[in-house]
């Protein structure tokens, strides 16, 4: 049975320190400071830190919005981590082991922590609160923030909703508590498995539809690879022990029809540019942000390598193309060739609970 506490509206300002200064991070700073939280934004280039403070614009990361005042700016880790009674963790998966090797030797216990990155560690293929959990023990209090959310609309206060998923039900609670405002709505849960592996499968899907739009394929297309591609996140969150109802929700659903219909996609624009003809490298060379739907699809194909009972037909064409060389044409031929099968059958999750 749930036990989450309805939010009240009237709670008293907390300190937030976001570590990250990317859109999302910065977004999530401006959420909370009208929100009516005092908040400091971490970053990890002092000369990037002293053009925030100086512009007061993130040109590099969220062009077009200004940055109040009031929002404290820093370099010094330190200084970020004993600013606050809550650390939102906003840096990109495959970095987060190395920002949390230095969190632990400062002063972070007690305080709550809040991981909003969307990815899957590669080697390792551990989740975001895994990480978490292997460097600064299990003892922590983590709460998973994810969901349809691109940062350029938050940050315009367009109205947006989220899901904060955590083991410890009162800390959820409190996070949706302190974060949200009349357009910033989130709904809690338990299920962090399932939000994470939402959060981050939807980008490698993500980068197939960018490959129908390059191909210039139309709405029946990308309606289908989205619907099959929700079963392909079912099937490998149910393996680890995910609900499948979580993936019909804000993190699965949600987030997947976001990022696959946007004109702010990132991962999109990786499948499009792949279309063109351009090699992986070269694509990530040209970006200022990440596209975490790179680094996800590389673990997943870890993953399948792992536990060759897992049939992720669209996922193994998108490691194909960044990771093998092969065309988008070839890809989209593979897939369409495929023996049809009965649909509800295909819906049957019960088989890939893992052992």
């Amino acid at each position: 049975m749930r036990t989450f506490k309805a939010v009240n509206n009237m709670t008293e300002p907390i300190k937030v320190s976001v570590i990250g200064d990317g859109g999302w991070g910065t977004a999530l700073a401006l959420v909370n400071l009208r929100r009516g939280n005092e908040v400091l934004l971490w970053s990890v280039f002092p000369d990037y830190a002293k053009t925030l403070e100086r512009k007061r614009v993130n040109e590099r990361f969220l062009p077009g919005v200004r940055l109040p005042k009031d929002l404290r700016i820093t370099s010094n880790l330190r200084a970020a981590v004993e600013f606050a009674n809550v650390i939102v963790l906003a840096v990109p998966t495959q970095h987060l082991r190395s920002v949390l090797l230095r969190l632990k030797k400062l002063p972070y216990r007690g305080k709550i922590l809040v991981n909003v990155a969307k990815g899957i560690e590669n080697g390792t293929c551990l989740r975001p609160s895994e990480i978490v959990h292997k460097v600064l023990g299990k003892d922590v209090r983590l709460v998973v923030l994810s969901g349809p959310s691109h940062a350029e609309e938050v940050a315009r206060k367009i109205p947006t909703m989220l899901v904060a998923a955590s083991d410890d039900a009162a800390v959820a609670s409190y996070v949706q508590e302190h974060f949200q405002d009349p357009r910033f709505r989130i709904y809690v849960q338990k299920d962090v498995v399932g939000v994470e592996l939402g959060g981050a499968l939807k980008n490698v899907i993500a980068i197939a539809a960018g490959v129908c739009d390059g191909l210039k394929f139309g709405d029946n297309t990308k309606a289908g690879l989205m619907t099959r591609g929700i079963y392909e996140i079912a099937r490998l969150g149910v393996k680890f022990g995910a609900s499948p109802d979580t993936f019909f929700g804000l993190s699965g659903i949600g987030d997947l029809f976001t990022t696959c219909a946007s004109k702010h996609g990132r991962n999109l624009y990786v499948g499009r540019e792949l279309v063109k003809g351009k090699k992986t490298g070269d694509i990530l060379g040209k970006m200022a942000m990440v596209a975490e739907g790179i680094g996800t699809s590389l673990s997943v194909h870890q993953l399948s390598r792992k536990y060759p009972d897992l049939q992720l037909p669209i996922m193994t064409e998108v490691y194909k193309m960044l990771f093998e060389g092969k065309s988008p044409a070839d890809a989209v031929s593979s897939l369409l060739s495929r023996t049809p099968y009965d649909e509800w059958k295909a819906f049957d999750l019960s088989a890939f609970r893992r052992k």
